[in-house]
């Protein structure tokens, strides 16, 4: 959450009164000064204080799923299973929402959070957050398909996207296998460059996430993240 909610939260104090304390810097982040009321916070993971007292309130929920196709990434939908009815209700709570969508016949790693903001700043540019999907398409994918991934591709309406690493595991004439790495989210975007080049994506499951990955857990599944993980999420606070 942002820190000027956090504390609005914790009944700091008015809004007027929080920024006197910020001006003063009397609210300190970990020891430090806090460089702004709107940065990303969570009183779970950070030691935040405001004039020598320490703020006390619930940590954040944080939750990696394995999306199973069929599942829409939404809060709510009144056709289909959401990524949410996924969650138990114990481990719910209010505003939780998912962190990177998949379309519904995409499988793979979504990250639940009820930390407002923090899904927004993850996928800022300045983050530059990889995803990386593991691919099966119904052609070949011939020797040139690396470096036409890497140069961009050009979609027909003139849409272009930046270049992406893709490695094929195997090919043949009517099934191939790729995982492809990319940094943007475009609609549609891995099936659309495959189309691009020439074969159309029967099965795609992202496997990594921000540096999060999916590993062995099973479709339908989610963990918390472990401390680790916690550790690489503060990277996004900045």
């Amino acid at each position: 959450m942002r820190l000027d909610k956090c504390l609005e939260k914790a009944k700091i104090g008015s809004r007027k009164q929080v920024k006197k304390l910020f001006k003063a810097q009397h609210i300190k982040i970990n020891g430090q000064a806090a460089q702004s009321l709107s940065q990303i916070v969570d009183p779970g993971l950070q030691d935040i204080m405001v004039a020598g007292k320490r703020v006390e309130l619930e940590a954040s929920r944080y939750y990696l799923l394995h999306k199973p196709a069929g599942v829409v990434s939404a809060v709510s939908d009144k056709d289909h299973q959401t990524v949410i009815d996924l969650i138990s209700p114990e481990d719910r709570a209010d505003g939780l929402y998912p962190v990177g969508r998949l379309d519904r016949d995409t499988e793979g790693l979504v990250l639940i959070t009820n930390n407002g903001p923090l899904g927004y700043r993850m996928l800022h540019p300045s983050h530059h957050v990889d995803k990386i999907y593991y691919v099966e398409v119904n052609g070949p994918l011939g020797q040139d398909a690396p470096t036409f991934f890497a140069s961009g591709v050009t979609f027909l309406d003139g849409t272009r996207c930046q270049p992406a690493d893709l490695t094929v595991l195997e090919a043949s004439l009517d099934h191939s296998r790729a995982t492809i790495k990319l940094a943007e989210g475009k609609f549609h975007q891995v099936k659309k460059m495959f189309l691009a080049y020439g074969v159309k994506v029967t099965y795609l499951k992202r496997i990594s996430f921000g540096g999060f990955e999916l590993g062995d857990l099973e479709r339908g599944a989610y963990r918390q993240l472990s401390p680790n993980e916690m550790d690489h999420l503060l990277t996004y606070f900045d």
